[in-house]
């Protein structure tokens, strides 16, 4: 299973996607719940006007997105959530959120003229809409569900792409700037945050980012492991298989396993890594042995007035390597 698929199979979970937002807009004050989050379908359509009255279909594929339901002020509130999970950095990243954004509202309103179609087909006694209302499609009175988007940047470098619209242009006069809308990329990274910050998150998220955040840095890593022994040893699968497959740490634990250890996986692989060592060392040590005891006999053969085509068929090495032994042993041949 590829990264891309196995974050998004992780973020796509309630209780890491109201993390994630509890944490942008809230500083980790549990606000959104789970239960408050519904699930939407990540492709969206929209239907720009076109002026020969033509429309042509756009569709983009988020990532994860969820509608957000909540009681405010004895008001029913909407808000769309939607998470854009990186493995790279992706230097054009102002356009893309901007563009889910906007097509996410470009669908509003096309969705808002359906309905008003509909309904005036079988309502035809209902109060008419005023002409303007009429061509655009969307009533005076319509209002749009706000649509936010956050990009969570799983690699274990800092973040060095633009995090705002202004930083992909080549523009420095302020009167120019002053009429651009500066579209900012809401970015969460963890190579670039405290931990403390870290520290807020309330699900195995935090786990994850901390250990990409330390992946490159053993001591460091240790340091965290130790530090956080209590959550790091039952860390929920789905959070393993992301650190595994983001960092390309070799970290082993059962397919069927709920919770894995990470700390057991990661002096697991360690303590492999090690025992690797050792046997490439001890292979390395014999075949030079057996390399030196070679040219020992080859050179003594060869004072013995044998011929160099014998010394190569008694000892196994090529003629060349033999007369750079025996005749010129200071450069000789491996």
């Amino acid at each position: 299973m590829k990264a891309d698929a196995i974050t998004k199979d992780y973020l796509s979970d309630t209780t890491i996607f109201a993390d994630v937002f509890n944490y942008y807009i809230y500083g980790g004050e549990q606000v959104i719940l789970p239960e408050q989050l519904e699930e939407r379908d990540p492709t969206e359509i929209a239907l720009p006007y076109g002026s020969d009255g033509a429309t042509t279909p756009i569709q983009k594929f988020r990532d994860v997105q969820k509608l957000y339901t909540a009681m405010t002020d004895g008001d029913i509130e909407y808000i769309l959530y939607g998470i854009e999970s990186q493995a790279n950095v992706h230097y054009a990243a102002p356009v893309k959120n901007t563009l889910y954004d906007v097509i996410e509202y470009a669908s509003q309103v096309e969705e808002s003229a359906r309905s008003h179609r509909k309904a005036m087909k079988q309502n035809p006694g209902q109060e008419k809409p005023s002409s303007d209302e009429f061509l655009s499609g969307f009533w005076k009175t319509d209002r749009l569900i706000p649509s936010i988007t956050v990009m969570l940047y799983f690699g274990a470098d800092k973040w060095d792409g633009p995090l705002s619209l202004f930083d992909m242009l080549d523009v420095k006069n302020p009167e120019i700037l002053s009429f651009l809308d500066n579209y900012r990329v809401k970015l969460i990274a963890p190579a670039q945050m405290p931990d403390e910050e870290i520290m807020k998150f309330q699900s195995s998220l935090r786990e994850v980012l901390l250990f990409i955040k330390y992946s490159k840095d053993k001591e460091n890593l240790n340091r965290i492991l130790k530090a956080n022994e209590i959550r790091f040893r039952e860390v929920e699968r789905r959070a393993a298989d992301v650190i595994k497959a983001i960092t390309n740490v070799d970290l082993e634990y059962e397919e069927s396993e709920g919770e894995v250890d990470m700390c057991q996986a990661w002096q697991d692989m360690q303590m492999e890594a090690r025992m690797q060592g050792l046997e490439q060392g001890l292979e390395q040590g014999q075949t030079q042995g057996k390399l030196t005891r070679s040219k020992e006999i080859a050179r003594n053969l060869y004072k013995m007035g044998l011929d160099v085509e014998k010394i190569s068929q008694g000892v196994g090495y090529d003629v060349e390597i033999i007369k750079g032994w025996v005749i010129s042993p200071e450069h000789s041949q491996d």
